[in-house]
């Protein structure tokens, strides 16, 4: 096992490695024809965040026995690219003004350019991950297919009080799950892994982002204005998340009754009543203990995997997956 500030120099090192792969990339594009459209897209592109994706993406193809990891870093990329283009839709969907603490692509240079520059996110992310073999194309564009579908669920759902786990959990397959899933599946096909180690990496996937989305969705209710974006922005958008869920199922009576007109007719004056009202229902607790079991059975999935530095590099993602603050 690695000690903790080791795993830290790792996965900053990856880290690291992914970021100076993507100024690589937009510098190429820039000195393109694309110049226009990656000005627009590099703002975006390049304003931070963790790199989850193309790190496990890297972390995925070591532990299958890769070695070479500029083999993968095409699919690295790809993996945040398409990532990025969905938040930049995302963010036009939910008429999000702000995204990691700073204004959205479209708040910035207006609705017209927001759906070019995620389109060309889009374009750029499918095509560096059309440069493998036909399998691992066909498995993203299938990806894809489901984050459409999942964010078109995700639209039927909005304020509608009946909407089961079920529902909730087609939700984040197709739009957070799904892509985790996929890219450490086919990190391994990159490797030349067995079909037994690419399934137990895609289930890890699996689990690992079904985990991230909980806690997003949990830090939308828990969450305080550090975290990039304005806490609550789920409810009053109407989405309907675990924790609320969950609340409106456990809920009878005057208290079910209070938490769906808290949810009908939102406002800031009323969020600590609807905090009052989840807590009443368990309705963390419930999502903590969900989250812990998605972390649990991901870290499951690495068991059957050789020992080595990158596996316990994953574990350490998996964790931290559980108590992060944004």
């Amino acid at each position: 096992m690695v000690s903790l500030r080791s795993a830290q120099q790792q996965l900053r090192k990856r880290r690291n490695i992914v970021e100076e792969a993507l100024e690589d990339f937009v510098q190429e594009k820039m000195a393109s024809t694309q110049a226009p459209a990656m000005t627009l897209a590099r703002e975006v592109l390049l304003a931070g965040g963790k790199r989850y994706r193309p790190v496990l993406t890297m972390l995925a193809f070591e532990s299958a026995g890769g070695e070479d990891v500029s083999e993968v870093m095409d699919l690295a990329l790809a993996a945040e690219l398409i990532h990025t283009a969905t938040l930049v839709h995302d963010d036009i969907y939910d008429f999000s003004k702000t995204r990691r603490g700073k204004p959205t692509l479209h708040a910035s240079h207006g609705l017209a350019h927001g759906i070019i520059g995620g389109d060309y996110l889009f374009v750029l992310g499918f095509g560096l991950g059309g440069k493998y073999e036909a399998k691992i194309v066909e498995k993203m564009a299938e990806t894809c297919a489901n984050i459409a579908s999942g964010e078109l669920l995700q639209h039927e759902h909005i304020g509608n009080l009946a909407t089961t786990p079920e529902n909730y959990y087609s939700i984040i397959d197709g739009k957070t799950a799904g892509p985790f899933a996929t890219a450490c599946a086919c990190a391994a096909i990159v490797a030349g892994a067995s079909d037994e180690v690419v399934y137990s990496l895609e289930e890890f996937g699996w689990e690992v982002g079904r985990a991230f989305q909980l806690v997003d969705d949990l830090l939308d209710l828990t969450g305080d204005e550090n975290m990039g974006k304005p806490r609550g922005g789920d409810v009053h958008e109407g989405k309907m998340t675990l924790p609320i869920i969950h609340a409106l199922t456990m809920l009878h009576g005057i208290e079910r009754e209070q938490l769906a007109d808290v949810l009908q007719n939102f406002s800031d004056d009323r969020w600590n009543e609807l905090v009052s009202l989840l807590s009443t229902a368990g309705s963390f607790e419930y999502s903590e203990q969900l989250i812990e079991n998605h972390v649990n059975r991901a870290l499951l999935q690495l068991e059957s995997l050789p020992q080595s530095i990158a596996r316990n590099l994953m574990e350490e993602v998996a964790k931290r997956s559980r108590s992060r603050k944004k």
